[in-house]
């Protein structure tokens, strides 16, 4: 398995690993050619993919405000799953992060993923049952 940084030419195979992982896709918002380029503009870093010869099997987007980052959108290809991919991507997306000084990481997963949740216990997050997570958009491809 190569763990690299993603670019834009990987945006089809993105796509295409999300619906496999079955993440939601903004395909006419967010997650638009159009939106990640920008995005791989500002951050390339925050990118990574995880590659079985030229198939992409497991990916993560990293983000930070400043003092927290964020470790989002981690998926794995469902034949791939069980193999310590999303291990070797949350620590390649807390090491980009670290190299840009961010110390705290932070993952949003739905109560109903065990196994996420499972890792994310073993690899030292710690739950908050005590937080809310509320959204607002500007629309609903965002």
């Amino acid at each position: 398995m190569k763990i690299r940084r993603l670019t834009i030419a990987d945006h089809r195979e993105l796509i295409k690993l999300w619906e496999r992982a079955k993440l939601p896709i903004k395909a006419r918002g967010r997650d638009s050619r159009t939106h990640i380029a920008r995005e791989l503009r500002c951050n390339p870093d925050f990118f990574i993919g995880a590659f079985d010869g030229a198939l992409l099997a497991g990916a993560i987007i990293a983000s930070h405000d400043g003092r927290k980052g964020w470790l989002n959108r981690i998926a794995v290809d469902p034949d791939y799953r069980g193999r310590g991919i999303a291990k070797l991507l949350t620590t390649a997306g807390e090491r980009a992060l670290r190299r840009h000084g961010i110390r705290i990481f932070g993952l949003l997963i739905h109560v109903r993923n065990r196994a996420s949740l499972s890792l994310a216990r073993r690899m030292g997050y710690v739950e908050h049952d005590d937080i809310a997570y509320l959204t607002k958009r500007d629309g609903e491809h965002i």
